[in-house]
């Protein structure tokens, strides 16, 4: 079983227009020092949560965490591994970096205590269109920090962000023709969400040219060696990401930090248990068991910030994050996990899905075809399980 560490670091140098993640400019929030004190008491108070073992992934998201000095990343990996949490060199550990927030002494020192993964928020290389979205930095910019990474033979990836208001797809081919130029191993492409009435919600490009959009970055990637391993999600082979392939393979994860959202197998179904999106209640929480161990989040946590799985929520997130990957669904995993008449119900549901032509059966596999992938959600919706749908009841 593989086991991995999230670390929130919610410092931005500004808040971009479309962004719902639990973040701060770095002038509205404490020094980094202090927040990172507070994620140093967390890991103390939360380690018996799960057994200690050498690390297969950290994944540093944000928030930009390259904006923080990088002795204090440092020290959070370090003090993961006063207690256990080990990483080696095969252990995958990712840090997102903004375009101009990094330099070579800064990534020097990230290399020296094993960070060998750097996540680029590119966005896009239309400067005009950066300007739109408020983010900082200039596609110049963006070309100049890929020039230092490239130069140190280090593993990159880009975001980019599709949909924008007025972008055409001459534009977004652009972006991911240099994208690849640039020597990227892994890209996520992600459609612009925004509600009715947000200032970036006029003159999207309307839906089948968003189709077109994905299906242009698709054709360009695969051309170019990458693979669709996830729907929103190319690598070259062997570049995949190894942490959020944790999130869509069952597999446990401890998140540390404001609004970090983590999973456990110490119940039945599993243990789903978040901290509070408010940086002012995040401290106070942490601060009131300063100098305390617990071994689970029951222990301490009220109600509204833990779960414990019944069998129909255990089951539709296995569905969910398993059709997510382009090789679908195990259903020899899937009949390990849950009861026979369970899978079978599952099975079943599949088959008619099937017959729709959203889904197909290989290799002991259920995954999304073209047309499934274009219709996921629908999919999605039909693979979402109530309590009251199993006789035996939820917890059995």
């Amino acid at each position: 079983m593989a086991f991995g560490v999230y670390v929130h670091i919610p410092y931005c140098i500004q808040r971009c227009t479309y962004c719902d993640f639990a973040t701060y400019e770095q002038s509205k929030i404490m020094p980094p020092d202090q927040y990172v004190e507070l994620l140093i008491k967390e890991i103390h108070q939360k380690h018996r949560y799960y057994q200690a073992q050498k690390l297969d992934t950290i994944y540093f998201g944000g928030g930009t965490p390259s904006l923080i000095p990088a002795h204090l990343i440092v020290s959070i990996i370090k003090e993961l591994g006063r207690f256990g949490f080990t990483t080696g060199p095969d252990t995958e550990i990712t840090i997102e970096i903004n375009p101009a927030t990094v330099d070579k002494e800064k990534l020097q020192i990230y290399q020296d205590h094993g960070i060998n993964r750097f996540s680029v928020g590119a966005q896009t290389f239309d400067d005009r269109l950066l300007k739109m979205v408020h983010r900082e930095h200039t596609a110049r910019q963006t070309l100049e920090t890929l020039e230092l990474l490239r130069s140190r033979d280090l593993n990159f990836s880009f975001d980019i962000l599709f949909a924008l208001p007025s972008q055409t797809v001459s534009g977004l081919r652009r972006d991911v023709q240099i994208a690849i130029e640039q020597g990227a191993k892994h890209l996520s492409p992600y459609c612009l969400t925004v509600p009715d009435g947000h200032p970036l919600s006029k003159g999207r490009p309307l839906e089948e040219e968003q189709v077109e959009m994905f299906d242009l970055i698709s054709q360009e990637l695969s051309s170019n060696a990458f693979k669709q391993y996830e729907i929103s999600n190319f690598a070259i082979p062997g570049f995949e990401s190894r942490h959020n392939l944790l999130y869509w393979t069952d597999q446990p994860y401890w998140s540390l930090g404001l609004s970090a959202h983590s999973y456990s197998k110490s119940s039945r179904w599993g243990t789903r248990y978040w901290n509070v999106n408010s940086i002012g209640e995040y401290q106070k929480q942490i601060l009131q068991f300063e100098g305390r161990e617990f071994s689970g989040p029951t222990e301490h946590l009220p109600e509204g910030q833990f779960e414990n799985l019944a069998m129909h929520q255990a089951l539709t997130d296995f569905c969910h994050t398993s059709m997510r990957l382009m090789r679908g669904l195990d259903l020899a995993l899937m009949q390990q996990k849950f009861p026979a008449d369970v899978s079978q119900k599952v099975k079943s549901i599949l088959e008619r899905l099937q017959g729709r032509g959203w889904v197909s059966f290989s290799g002991n596999y259920w995954s999304l075809t073209k047309a499934g992938l274009v219709l996921s959600n629908q999919v999605f919706q039909e693979l979402t399980f109530l309590e009251n749908e199993f006789p035996q009841g939820p917890n059995s």
